[in-house]
């Protein structure tokens, strides 16, 4: 060299926008996760991993992709919360129903709700409040296990979607085109 100031460009690997909506999701995921953590912790005197873990599957940065997780995650909650509800009550906890169940609720997600985004939430939904009853070899036991993991999904998705919304007015980002998607 000849004694010359060269400039050291570096190339990142992302643009700053894209860089932002992760600093924001990271927040949001953050700011939920103590609201969650706390009412269901610490209030509802319950484990809030269902809630936190639903919270993360339906949260977005954008608040308006995080309405349509949001509306997609409920509507397959409640088909597979449907499901495993009605196995309960027709034959109890048995641990055949399981299989069953899960098929009908694929099913009824694929070819009557026609709602793909979220479509595996439904048979995990009738899973769970399956589980409940074989867990507690309870009918009554089961579907109050159910309902009760159902109602911390949804929790967990409203959570997220408030925070989203929230976040959206306090700090708003705009994104640009190229990122928006069709």
């Amino acid at each position: 060299m000849r004694g010359e100031d060269t400039a050291v460009q570096i190339r990142m690997p992302f643009s700053m926008p894209h860089d932002i909506l992760g600093v924001r999701f990271a927040l949001n995921v953050a700011i939920a996760t103590v609201i969650v953590w706390y009412v269901l912790g610490h209030i509802a005197d319950t484990n809030p991993i269902w809630s936190i873990a639903s919270m993360i599957a339906s949260s977005d940065p954008q608040v308006t992709e995080a309405a349509r997780m949001f509306r997609s995650r409920i509507i397959n909650v409640l088909v597979g919360a449907a499901v495993g509800l009605a196995f309960l009550l027709i034959g109890g906890p048995a641990e055949w129903t399981l299989p069953f169940a899960l098929a009908v609720t694929v099913l009824l997600s694929s070819y009557v709700v026609h709602i793909q985004t979220m479509w595996r939430q439904a048979p995990i939904t009738a899973a769970i409040v399956i589980a409940g009853s074989l867990e507690a070899h309870s009918r009554v036991g089961g579907i109050e296990h159910g309902l009760h993991k159902v109602a911390e999904v949804i929790f967990g998705c409203l959570v997220g979607l408030i925070v989203a919304w929230a976040m959206s007015r306090l700090w708003p980002i705009r994104v640009p085109a190229d990122l928006k998607g069709p």
